[in-house]
């Protein structure tokens, strides 16, 4: 239980920093920070596939970010403050390979899992849901909820990369429109 207050202090010490810190770049490393911080928690809360998840939304919106960031920020990253960053960076990735190192040093071994939930599905899948398929009766009745907000998060980044990728402006009146557009 310390590893997650410790965690949640390094959380919050760097969204604080993220929105004090006058440089733009530093603060969406630190936003990432948070993030990459979140998935060690969900690692040791014991939900994998969420921690994944979390990993790899975390890791593409930090790529997006800083590459849209060195555009308007070029003239800060190539200062001579190069030494000092890499430092900081250097020591953050070795703090999140020890917390990472011991929160996977804590899963069950292959094979071995610790959770009972499984056991029930497949023993109750059939009577309490009346479904023969045992993937769509957990996913449908048992989780629906996630099931349901999964479905939900999948919409809603379809629908913000279809609202930052579209054209922006208006057809003119009385203008047709060509093949490319």
């Amino acid at each position: 239980m310390t590893e997650l207050y410790l965690l949640l202090i390094f959380m919050i010490i760097a969204a604080i920093i993220a929105i004090e810190i006058k440089d733009l770049l530093s603060s969406i490393i630190a936003v990432g920070a948070v993030g990459l911080g979140l998935s060690i928690v969900f690692l040791i809360l014991k939900a994998p596939d969420v921690a994944i998840t979390q990993l790899v939304v975390e890791i593409l919106c930090l790529i997006i970010l800083i590459r849209a960031t060195l555009k308007k920020d070029l003239l800060f990253s190539t200062t001579g403050r190069w030494f000092l960053n890499t430092l900081i960076v250097a020591g953050f990735i070795s703090i999140f390979l020890f917390v990472a190192g011991k929160a996977l040093r804590e899963l069950p071994e292959f094979g071995r899992p610790i959770m009972k939930v499984a056991a029930t599905y497949l023993k109750e899948g059939l009577s309490k849901t009346g479904a023969t398929n045992l993937v769509a009766s957990v996913i449908l009745d048992f989780r629906a909820y996630d099931t349901l907000g999964e479905a939900t998060v999948l919409f809603t980044a379809v629908i913000g990369v279809l609202a930052v990728a579209r054209r922006v402006g208006r057809k003119k009146q009385g203008s047709e429109l060509e093949e490319e557009d």
